[in-house]
């Protein structure tokens, strides 16, 4: 799940050959932090991501001794793994986290494109649809895995 991608190139598994992350859950600190800039108020809040992450991780989020490979962000080499591409909007509450992986991506030599929604929250493009920003959302990633994936 959250760590696979890492996992696969360390084990030397099947590499990936791209990264669609629509609002990837990526940092089980963020379950941590109460102060989340007005973001995470709508449909993924803080208490459904301490939940979520409580729940994956078998116990709850702590800031040490996570295993290896439970959150991507913990990561600290990035280097290698495939292209990504990772959208999410300005009022997600994973908005700071998958920027700053992003970044952290690009860093490490990794193409990396990174699609904010100005004011976007989590999976809103499920919500509202029809509006122009949901489809130009739904189409740029789709558009981002065609090229990932070499189908054009």
């Amino acid at each position: 799940m959250l760590g696979s991608w890492p996992r696969a190139r360390d084990r030397g598994d099947v590499q990936p050959a791209f990264q669609l992350l629509l609002y990837p859950m990526l940092d089980d600190r963020t379950a941590l932090n109460t102060d989340h800039a007005g973001r995470g108020e709508f449909v993924w809040t803080s208490a459904s991501n301490v939940l979520g992450w409580t729940a994956y991780l078998g116990s709850p989020p702590k800031l040490e001794g996570t295993p290896l490979y439970s959150a991507a962000a913990r990561m600290e080499n990035l280097a290698g793994l495939a292209p990504a591409w990772i959208g999410v909007g300005t009022l997600d509450l994973f908005y700071a986290e998958d920027r700053e992986y992003a970044h952290r991506l690009t860093e490490a030599g990794v193409p990396c494109e990174f699609y904010e929604v100005k004011g976007g929250y989590h999976a809103s493009e499920l919500f509202a649809p029809a509006a122009s920003v949901s489809r130009d959302f739904l189409a740029r990633s789709m558009e981002a895995l065609r090229r990932g994936l070499q189908l054009d």
